[in-house]
């Protein structure tokens, strides 16, 4: 067994959070107890050391592996890699809590999570190796129909709701990522869980291309091309309707949707032969557009939104080549972003606005390529976060440290996910032709 860096709980005092979990908890205890490391620890790059026991019942197998994968897949937990002896031994001659946790400290073990199936769901405890105690507990519900795409995202919660009990901040398993597969009439939105499993085809309208996640997880929007008229369309998961919330006029195209943080209005280009601006609009469809810039002949495209809704960042060419732009939510005050190094021949677009509000990702050509790149909100020097093949298109995750991106280095076009902390890459898709991907809010209900 490899050794790994002992760590030790602390209990932090009293300090509780709302669990957040929607119809997945049953009941839990949701205080944050807190975690220190012995020694220098960086809670952005050190892992805690986590044994996942092995879970009975039906499904039990499953369970745990998707438990363990999110818990790797968050980039904060190195999972101990426990076999059936160890947990035999473990058991044996334990203290009131069923564990020697003697054996787990010579593991270097930091925590254990051990789960108990029950009739509708599993309880989960989550067990201090240092001090010998359990430290949380949940029960949490599972719906019947195992393997279904509900029982894995209510999995997904359990996986988050454990990595809270840990440091304090919630994991980002239960999202989900939508995306565009194939070209021309084969292409199809698609959307996959976080971790790439559970993928489902969106029946959207012929040519949907584009898509965005309302906050709340429960719509996409997206836009039409082609040789019919081009249109916005709102997507509701739940339903599975559709409604188109704005048509162009002839010989325009809608494109680049994005909505508003509070959910009530969607940012789009308006592109024609005069070139392209950007507009905002009301999702009840009963308000007309408001113009936000007046490009007089240049592109104005791809527009997103300010975590706190008061700015977007787009882009635009107004001084030559493409370029990010910062203006105010209402178009007034359009500042240059991306001048830190400014020629004729740059080429940056397909700016994403962190969760956290300060950083934004984007994609620049570097040479052949194009390649990720992050830039303060405020602006000063980018930071360049991949160099291998061609990559482009970046989205952020909830947790505004994992990004998920289009990339050339399998040799095709696939989703890939980057650690923006530890530079951790892992391929999110397997199908050639995977791209233009956009990363869910967390799915809470």
């Amino acid at each position: 067994m490899k050794a790994f860096a002992r760590a030790a709980f602390a209990l932090a005092a009293g300090m509780a959070l709302n669990a957040g979990t929607g119809r997945t908890a049953l009941a839990q205890d949701t205080t944050f107890r807190g975690i220190t490391l012995v020694g220098n620890y960086d809670p952005l790059r050190d892992k805690i050391s986590v044994a996942v026991l092995p879970v009975s019942g039906a499904f039990g197998d499953s369970l745990r592996a998707i438990i363990q994968r999110d818990l790797d897949f968050s980039d904060r937990f190195t999972i101990l890699p426990v076999e059936g002896g160890d947990v035999d031994a473990a058991r044996a001659g334990g203290a009131a809590s069923g564990l020697n946790y003697s054996i787990f400290q010579r593991l270097n073990a930091a925590a254990v999570v051990q789960m108990t199936s029950m009739s509708n769901g599993i309880h989960v405890a989550l067990h201090d190796v240092a001090k010998g105690q359990v430290v949380n507990v949940g029960d949490f519900a599972l719906p019947s129909a195992g393997f279904s795409r509900e029982w894995r995202l209510a999995v997904h919660r359990t996986s988050d709701e454990i990595a809270r009990w840990m440091t304090g901040q919630r994991g980002i398993a239960a999202t989900r990522i939508a995306y565009i597969r194939g070209s021309g009439k084969s292409a199809a939105i698609r959307i996959v869980d976080s971790d790439g499993a559970g993928e489902i085809t969106v029946p959207t309208d012929e040519n949907g291309f584009g898509p965005a996640w309302h906050p709340s997880g429960t719509m996409l929007a997206y836009h039409t091309y082609g040789d019919v008229a081009s249109r916005i369309v709102l997507f509701d998961l739940a339903t599975a309707n559709s409604r188109t919330l704005a048509t162009a006029p002839r010989n325009t195209q809608y494109i680049t949707p994005s909505f508003t943080p509070d959910g009530t209005s969607i940012l789009y280009a308006r592109s024609g032969e005069n070139g392209s601006d950007i507009y905002a609009v009301g999702l009840s469809g009963t308000d007309a557009p408001r113009r936000l810039t007046a490009g007089r002949g240049a592109q104005n495209t791809s527009p997103t939104s300010s975590p706190d809704g008061r700015r977007v960042v787009y882009v635009g060419n107004g001084h030559g080549q493409p370029e990010l732009y910062i203006m105010d939510a209402d178009g007034t005050d359009a500042r240059l972003l991306t001048e830190y190094d400014f020629s004729d021949k740059n080429y940056r677009s397909d700016p994403d606005w962190s969760p956290d509000g300060r950083l934004i990702a984007y994609q620049e050509q570097i040479g052949p390529n194009f390649q990720i790149r992050t830039i303060r909100a405020t602006g000063g020097a980018p930071k360049q976060l991949t160099s291998e093949g061609a990559n482009e298109q970046p989205s952020w995750a909830p947790d505004s440290r994992h990004v998920v991106f289009t990339s050339t280095r399998s040799g095709v076009r696939q989703l890939w996910v980057l650690d923006t902390e530890t530079f951790r890459m892992r391929q999110l898709t397997t199908s050639a032709g995977s791209r233009l991907a956009a990363w869910s809010s967390r799915l809470t209900q």
